[in-house]
């Protein structure tokens, strides 16, 4: 399994926009993407703005698909006018 932590900083102001478009991604992702096996945001607790997303997947190839989405492709045009920056990705594999 292939494992996925975004951290993304939003724009001050930006937040409800952001929460917004990204409740929908999140349910197209689970609906849609058969090879998706778990994909949540959260809301850091300690750092202003900033929120974490979780995606866990059953191969790279599921990974590629989701990059490729139509669903992703949309809401990423529209996440972009409410990012402060680019998004901080880290790859993992799952030993578990």
């Amino acid at each position: 399994m292939v494992c996925i932590l975004a951290t993304l900083k939003v724009k001050k102001g930006k937040e409800e926009l952001f929460e917004k478009i990204f409740v929908e991604l999140s349910k197209n992702v689970r609906e849609i993407e058969k090879g998706n096996i778990f994909y949540q945001i959260s809301k850091d607790r300690e750092i202003e703005n900033t929120y974490i997303v979780m995606e866990q997947y059953i191969d790279q190839e599921s990974v590629d698909a989701h990059g490729k989405s139509d669903h992703f492709r949309a809401a990423g045009a529209k996440l972009a006018e409410c990012l402060d920056g680019a998004p901080v990705i880290k790859r993992l594999d799952s030993i578990s």
